[in-house]
């Protein structure tokens, strides 16, 4: 698939990139679909559609997306101008930029958060 595909033509077609259980990686890692992490994850993460961060899934850094379900370990900033939702295995140290929090009975999260304003302010992206 080239690059200059449309978030909606990766979507209908049903793309979904994916970090599995035991796959560690150090670096920048940008997605153009949506992002299953499963595994471990040492830096910058930015993905165009959702990124899903299941039980056994961790991140140390910054993760830009569109939206966000986390329900393992997130260790540093986190900025999405739609939904983030923490299940309630998710675990948050750091920073939370984003428009729509859900957070369930057992979600741990410690740091700080800012609620973006309706259409009127996005997260940065590098």
């Amino acid at each position: 698939m080239s690059r200059n595909n449309t978030v909606e033509e990766t979507q209908i077609s049903g793309n979904v990139n994916r970090i599995c259980e035991g796959t560690e990686i150090k670096g920048t890692v940008k997605s153009f679909t949506d992002f299953r992490i499963d595994g471990k994850i040492e830096g910058n993460v930015q993905c165009e559609g959702k990124i899903i961060v299941g039980e056994k899934g961790y991140i140390k850094g910054e993760i830009v997306s569109k939206n966000m379900e986390i329900s393992g370990h997130i260790d540093g900033t986190v900025s999405t101008e739609g939904l983030l939702s923490l299940k309630s295995t998710a675990v948050i140290d750091g920073e939370i930029t984003t428009s729509k929090l859900l957070i369930e009975v057992g979600a741990v999260f410690n740091g700080n958060c800012h609620m973006l304003k309706k259409n009127s302010e996005k997260p940065l992206q590098k």
